[in-house]
């Protein structure tokens, strides 16, 4: 079962916007040595931003780099079902121990046809599915009623990662819709962990730059040490808060894994909607020093 902090890896480019497998390589060593249960090749990857060839390379070093350190969870999500069914088995034959899926972003479709495209995807394969609401960033919310019917029909090949607000409402009625039997992940860069956790999230799926403090802090929960848990998600809640759409996001989470010397550059494809400007880039190094520092706090 997967479970815990499944970090959602960057993907480095060079300066000619190759993709620097080498610092690939160096950025998993590092997540897993800082805690990680996992890796997830998601939104925040910049996956949108790959052709169909570099997502199937990526996906192939993401399955061989996680091999015996942790779980690997895969997105596969398209405008095509055709696609997404592809994507998904090229994902269980590298290794994947779940696929994930977005919704079609561009057209408005029905419950019913969402339903045969998740169900399909889950059909393609004998991994779990994770079904992302990723209405934070694209697209529109997914509604409780059809996450409750998906889980009906795939009980626990079925997981989610819901992240339309508000979270913790969802997440309580998405578990009662399901007699609690839904296996959910927080998704909101550890924002609303604690009350996730709380409401009975199995794990937190963050971007890699502050692993360290996600797991000190799911470490914490499932210790019911809420009072560490509390003094980590202070600074870690104002750093997430800079971050309001999907390249603040990658920009901020770059900028921090060069600044801890894991990646050699920040460089994301363009077009690119926010960057990070010089106040920007002091203000979160800040907010990193005092996440850090919550961290290294000895108990009380």
């Amino acid at each position: 079962m997967l479970a815990g902090v499944l970090a959602v890896f960057q993907t480095p480019f060079d300066d000619r916007d190759r993709i620097d497998y080498p610092a690939l390589e160096k950025l998993f060593d590092w997540v897993f040595a800082n805690g990680a249960d996992g890796v997830v090749f998601a939104m925040v990857s910049e996956i949108l931003r790959l052709s169909s060839q570099e997502r199937d390379e990526v996906a192939t070093m993401a399955g061989r780099l996680s091999r015996g350190r942790g779980s690997c969870v895969l997105s596969v999500g398209a405008e095509s079902l055709t696609t997404a069914v592809r994507h998904a088995r090229h994902a269980a034959d590298s290794g994947a121990d779940a696929v994930m899926a977005t919704p079609p972003v561009l057209h408005a479709v029905g419950e019913d046809e969402l339903l045969h495209y998740f169900t399909t995807i889950a059909a393609s394969v004998d991994i779990p599915l994770v079904v992302q609401d990723a209405s934070g960033y694209v697209g529109r919310p997914l509604s409780i009623g059809l996450q409750a019917r998906l889980h009906g029909e795939l009980g626990d090949r079925v997981m989610f990662k819901p992240e339309a607000p508000p979270i913790g409402p969802r997440l309580t009625r998405l578990l009662t819709a399901t007699g609690g039997r839904a296996r959910v992940f927080e998704g909101t860069g550890g924002l609303f962990l604690i009350d996730s956790f709380r409401r009975g999230a199995v794990g937190t799926m963050p971007a890699s730059d502050v692993v360290w403090a996600l797991s000190a802090l799911w470490r914490a929960l499932c210790e019911g040490d809420f009072p560490r848990a509390y003094r980590i998600a202070g600074p870690l809640a104002q750093l997430v808060s800079l971050q309001t759409t999907l390249d603040s996001f990658v920009a901020v989470e770059k900028h921090l894994l060069v600044r801890q010397g894991v990646l050699p550059s920040d460089r994301m494809r363009g077009p690119v909607a926010d960057v990070l400007d010089a106040q920007g880039r002091d203000e979160v190094g800040r907010l990193a020093d005092l996440l850090r520092a919550a961290v290294d706090e000895p108990p009380a």
